[in-house]
């Protein structure tokens, strides 16, 4: 709205217009607080989700190591039941 057109409005326009803005004001700063509160919580569900991420890693490597030991063990009871075969004549 130009200059020319806010002056010829009466008082009661003005004011109309003043609540209306007012009304749009406290809209949007209602829109906002949820908007940053969602926000927020998409940021804790990434934090989360990347603590998340890191024990699975870390877990990987403890399934490793024991996978590894369970061989190991595995491979020695072979050895061990190979080796009286293999003594007697």
């Amino acid at each position: 709205m130009t200059d020319k057109e806010l002056r010829r409005l009466s008082r009661l326009q003005l004011l109309e217009m003043l609540v209306a803005q007012g009304e749009e004001n406290q809209r949007l700063k209602g829109e906002l607080a949820a908007a940053q509160a969602a926000l927020a919580d998409r940021k804790l569900v990434l934090d989360q989700a990347g603590s998340i991420a890191e024990a699975a890693l870390r877990l990987n490597g403890v399934f490793e190591a024991a996978d590894a030991a369970a061989r190991q063990y595995l491979e020695n009871v072979r050895r061990l039941a190979q080796a009286p075969e293999e003594q007697d004549p």
